[in-house]
């Protein structure tokens, strides 16, 4: 009885011990929100105009028949984060479900969630120090019209805040199997009317659904220049954008080691460029004040200038890179002569799919005499390897991988922007004018696309292959969720197993899935055979080819035991 009176002391007193641990941890770890003298903007009223379409004073949102959200915002910056966050409420509501969503599956264990919560929260415990005082405004604004249902994450604040890092600890996270965006920018002789002109693909991939809603956000801010960007709710920083001046920006992620603690996510430097710069060396001025989380690659390109570099920036070295020629690409690894001898940048080139992409890239622009925006949009929508060979669809070795968030075309010196619709960027591009946008003294009456410069939508987005990468999309769930359930199976199960290669029959993966099943079924001869047919493929990176052979040993030998 003794001895259980001890034990149950001891329980108690370690009861109360991860109690006061938690509640320590809970302060420690808050992130405050910046002080705000003025609060009304909260206050303010939409006005509904029409079905997806608010206004506040002169600010607005509106979605046109495209799918694609508009919005326009003025002022200081708690009054814009507060106005945007009224005006888009719904849509930073559903952008953070989907956030979360994708995040469970990824990781189903509720504990574990539970323990990275103060994981995040120890390593950005200091993110706001590394954040300016405008940016933490601005978000603070927007945040009083987040949802209450993730407050066991963290506050509103502190989750806004947190997922402007997402785009880097989600690199960083996966730095072995980074999804791969492309770049590229021609001008002088290499363009049409030697303009500057710019296309990009951003493949940041959190689900399907985090795709739906792309924002066009224009930005005139009391401080600094007008700016357009590619955005959804939620989320202030920059991926890809334009600003008054003809200044572009667009991200690509590059390889890197793990941070170790909280510094600038890189969205924020690209917003601080893109509001305050008006042509390359002022952007790379900038990039040089921020220690940043990854690394990453800044594409710049100027009116002002005429041409486009690219600011190349890993956790503790920066370059800036210039062509030698009239035309640049951008993958995610390093050119400069900076990074030549850097072991990560020359690991990733012969191990990812980047160069692979460079080198398509290049062949692409050099079978055209002078790229205009239809052609920029036929290279950004490539789905196909070297020399045209047929790779799967999906493929990170592809221009156009079919899941990408956005792709967008610009040409400074015009001020025109082009950004893509759904599915997969095959919809049309539709185009803005930022001279126009800009220009507007009161709320407009209708879209700012641009018809007579839309891009059509890539005819293969009604082709029967479509189809049939959208079917094998949810087959693959399908047949992952079979292969995790123990070794048995039915004579339909094996028809999806072979139905998946059907659907794809030039991907890689689409073999390795279904070995994935038959192994898990026992089947070893099938999954053997499959495993060396993926081998025959276009696989996309060192790390998948080394995982695929590894499966293949394993499964031989156990169809020898068996």
């Amino acid at each position: 009885m003794t001895r259980l009176k001890k034990w149950g002391k001891r329980l108690r007193n370690l009861l109360i011990f991860i109690v006061l641990l938690v509640l320590f941890l809970e302060w420690w770890l808050n992130i405050s929100p910046p002080k705000i003298k003025d609060t009304s903007a909260w206050e303010l009223q939409r006005t509904e105009q029409a079905p997806d379409f608010y206004t506040i004073h002169n600010n607005w949102l509106r979605k046109n028949e495209y799918g694609l959200w508009e919005a326009y915002v003025e002022g200081k910056p708690f009054e814009r984060g507060a106005i945007l966050g009224n005006l888009a409420q719904e849509l930073i509501v559903q952008q953070e479900l989907y956030f979360v969503r994708q995040i469970k599956v990824l990781i189903p264990s509720d504990a574990f969630l539970y323990l990275l919560r103060y994981m995040v929260g120890f390593f950005n415990r200091n993110l706001d120090e590394f954040i300016p005082l405008e940016y933490q405004q601005e978000i603070y604004g927007e945040t009083h019209f987040c949802s209450d249902e993730f407050n066991s994450i963290g506050s509103n604040y502190e989750r806004i805040l947190n997922y402007h890092a997402a785009h880097d600890i989600g690199h960083a996270l996966k730095d072995y199997a980074v999804v791969g965006c492309t770049s590229f920018s021609t001008w002088e002789e290499n363009s049409t009317d030697s303009n500057l002109i710019i296309g990009r693909n951003f493949d940041f991939y959190v689900g399907d659904d985090f795709a739906k809603d792309k924002i066009i956000l224009f930005i005139n801010p009391e401080e600094g220049y007008k700016l357009a960007t590619i955005t959804w709710g939620g989320f202030l920083g920059v991926v890809s954008g334009m600003n008054e001046k003809g200044l572009t920006v667009t991200l690509n992620a590059a390889k890197s080691g793990l941070p170790t603690s909280a510094k600038t996510p890189i969205s924020i430097v690209a917003r601080q460029i893109l509001q305050y710069a008006k042509n390359i060396d002022e952007a790379f001025e900038i990039a040089q004040q921020y220690e940043t989380f990854v690394s990453e690659s800044l594409m710049i390109g100027s009116a002002e200038d005429g041409y486009t570099a690219i600011i190349e920036k890993s956790i503790d070295k920066i370059a800036l890179y210039r062509s030698d020629s009239m035309s640049i690409i951008c993958s995610n690894h390093y050119q400069s002569d900076s990074f030549q001898t850097d072991i990560d940048n020359q690991t990733n080139i012969q191990s990812s799919a980047s160069n692979y992409r460079q080198i398509r890239t290049r062949n692409l622009l050099n079978e055209i005499n002078e790229v205009d925006y239809l052609d920029a949009a036929k290279i950004l929508r490539d789905k196909q390897g070297h020399q045209g060979k047929d790779i799967g669809f999906g493929n990170e070795k592809a221009l156009n991988q079919l899941l990408g968030h956005h792709s967008v075309i610009f040409m400074p010196e015009k001020r025109l922007m082009w950004v893509s619709t759904a599915p997969y960027n095959l919809g049309e591009f539709v185009a803005y004018d930022l001279n126009q946008v800009f220009g507007l003294k009161e709320v407009p009456s209708r879209s700012l696309g641009i018809d007579s410069l839309l891009i059509p939508e890539d005819p293969f987005a009604a082709s029967p292959e479509f189809q049939d990468y959208v079917a094998f999309r949810l087959l693959k769930k399908e047949l992952t969720l079979l292969t995790a359930n123990g070794t048995a199976y039915s004579e339909h199960d094996l028809t999806k197993a072979e139905r998946i290669i059907e659907l794809n029959p030039d991907y890689y993966h689409a073999y390795e899935l279904a070995g994935n099943f038959y192994h898990s079924k026992e089947l070893y001869s099938k999954a053997i055979a499959v495993y060396k047919e993926a081998l025959t493929k276009e696989i996309a990176t060192k790390t998948e080819r080394t995982a695929i052979e590894e499966k293949l040993s394993i499964a031989k030998k156990a169809n020898q035991k068996h």
